[in-house]
């Protein structure tokens, strides 16, 4: 595949051969970015666990201190006080049956989905739906909750959802071109936190194997997985 000149030549000035600290990585992301859009930030790992064995799939959530720069619109099903709490802490969309109907005939103008616990048998016929684009709602990651309101309130604040994928691939947010150096490294560190505290105790050897830093459309940048301490420090000061 034919590269852009824009994407060969930030690819320029990336060092293959070495790891970068978590704030070289991220300074270098804002300087090789090309899109006159406000790119995404993001991390990706490769861990080292076998996802098809229960004990060792990673999922969570983990509000990053500075958001994901994305206003997420948030769908919720529940009915009654409920729903109106969710409305007033700032839902996007409400709703029960009808809605129900309508996400199943492919309704998808959403990015985040919260339920309440008597609504889980009906939303369960979703999981076609929902489940393969990551939406489906899940007590772990705490969108099955009766306090929908603090649900919304949390998405809506910058929480994000992480989970490892068939391939033992993990994706996830750290902010936008535009956030500032520490913003982006207090964000990643946030979300590393949690991922070392959700290791399965049955994971053996190297935990994280490899990670990288990218823009949207932008060149990869590989990560110092090690450091997981002094992040906003450079290689050259620790």
């Amino acid at each position: 595949m034919k590269r852009s000149k824009a994407l060969r030549s930030a690819d320029e000035k990336i060092d293959r051969e070495r790891l970068y600290a978590p704030l070289e990585a991220v300074r270098l992301a804002k300087d090789t970015t090309s899109t006159k859009f406000d790119a995404t930030v993001e991390v990706a790992m490769r861990l080292g666990v076998d996802p098809r064995k229960a004990d060792q799939m990673v999922r969570g959530t983990v509000n990053l201190p500075h958001g994901t720069g994305k206003t997420a619109r948030v769908l919720v099903f529940a009915t009654g006080d409920r729903a109106a709490a969710a409305e007033a802490a700032g839902a996007d969309i409400v709703g029960s049956d009808e809605l129900i109907d309508e996400v199943s005939k492919g309704r998808l103008d959403f990015d985040a989905v919260v339920a309440t616990p008597d609504l889980m048998g009906k939303v369960g016929r979703l999981g076609r739906v929902l489940g393969p684009r990551g939406l489906m709602p899940n007590p772990k990651t705490g969108t099955v909750t009766p306090d929908v309101a603090k649900a919304v309130t949390d998405i809506k604040g910058g929480k994000i959802e992480f989970r490892v994928d068939k391939h033992s691939n993990l994706h996830f947010i750290i902010g936008k071109v535009s956030f500032g150096e520490q913003q982006l490294v207090e964000n990643y560190a946030a979300a590393l936190d949690e991922i070392l505290r959700l290791k399965p105790s049955a994971a053996k050897g190297r935990y994280i194997k490899k990670a990288a830093v990218t823009t949207t459309m932008g060149p990869s940048i590989p990560l110092d997985s090690n450091r997981t301490r002094n992040l906003l420090v450079e290689d050259d000061a620790v």
